[in-house]
């Protein structure tokens, strides 16, 4: 998908930060480019931010320039897995043969809650993944 982002907010995943703060990333210039379209803050929630956090953290300034990246503003966390838990819980349960990570079952829970958003991802599974067990998720994938 090319063009700037639909309206509503982005909910953005690990994969696309990591390329982001990795230059030696393949998706590298494809997530520079996505967060060129993106009007801030992003959103996203706690475990997307603790994969990142450990898949950048023997790149240099890797885990600084994540936090930057909250400071300022451009992504927020935006998202409380207590208040969740059930509909989590249920998620993981359905897609357990993917199997689905929780960040990516808090992720599909953001988009039920935001329905205008677009997730931006790295991850064909948001290509099975149903909101609402039926809709299909508006999504931003390289390819």
């Amino acid at each position: 998908m090319k063009g700037p982002m639909r309206k509503g907010p982005v909910i953005i995943d690990t994969g696309p930060l990591v390329a982001l703060l990795n230059r030696r990333e393949r998706y590298h210039a494809w997530a520079q480019e996505q967060f060129a379209l993106v009007e801030p803050p992003a959103i996203t929630c706690e475990a997307v931010i603790t994969e990142t956090c450990f898949l950048v953290r023997d790149i240099d300034k890797g885990i600084d320039s994540l936090m930057q990246l909250l400071q300022r503003g451009v992504v927020t966390v935006s998202f409380n897995l207590t208040n969740e838990l059930p509909t989590i819980s249920r998620l993981l349960k359905r897609y357990s043969s993917v199997p689905m990570s929780l960040a990516d079952a808090c992720l599909v829970r953001m988009a039920e809650l935001y329905t205008a958003s677009t997730v931006l991802t790295l991850n064909s599974d948001f290509r099975v993944y149903r909101k609402s067990g039926r809709t299909v998720i508006p999504t931003r994938i390289p390819g």
